[in-house]
């Protein structure tokens, strides 16, 4: 199957990660932050209740990921990968609506993340998922020393069903 410009057209899934995925994830890791969790942190929230982690997939190849806990009503977004050459198409706001999705299904309502102050294009993706700052961590990042900005979202559900009218 081609695209309208004559190429194959790719298949991309966004599915739960799993024990065989830790090794593409952490390269992820390794790819996209400068303190990367290691193999058995990442093992370690497959094991976890309030874990859930999702892998977005084309063609068989993971280039992104995301994940988050979930406790009671709040959704705390732990980690959000995309390999360079996979950015700026739209793959972390898909893994985010997705996680958004997914922790509305286990009954949050709240959702909540930590970006590095300097980090414009994460900070411009959260806008446009109606984040906004509501607190601010000092020197957060032991890699460099860098702040962090606390964004919530307080109306996931919300956000996702505008999102699907602007579609």
């Amino acid at each position: 199957m081609k695209n309208g410009r004559g190429e194959p057209r790719m298949t991309e899934t966004i599915r739960p990660m799993r024990r065989e995925d830790i090794g593409r994830v952490h390269e992820l890791e390794c790819l996209c932050f400068r303190t990367p969790w290691s193999k058995t942190a990442l093992m370690g929230e497959l094991k976890n209740e309030a874990a859930h982690y999702r892998v977005l997939e084309r063609d068989g190849v993971i280039g992104g990921y995301a994940g988050m806990w979930v406790v009671l009503d709040e959704a705390h977004i732990t980690n959000v990968a995309v390999m360079e050459p996979w950015r700026g198409q739209g793959c972390a706001e898909r893994l985010m609506r997705a996680m958004m999705a997914m922790a509305c299904t286990l009954g949050a309502e709240l959702m909540t993340l930590e970006v590095r102050e300097t980090n414009a294009p994460a900070q411009r993706l959260y806008r446009r998922l109606d984040f906004i700052q509501n607190g601010y961590r000092p020197r957060y990042y032991a890699d460099s020393g860098e702040g962090a900005l606390i964004l919530w979202n307080t109306d996931i559900r919300k956000t996702l069903e505008k999102g699907r009218r602007e579609l």
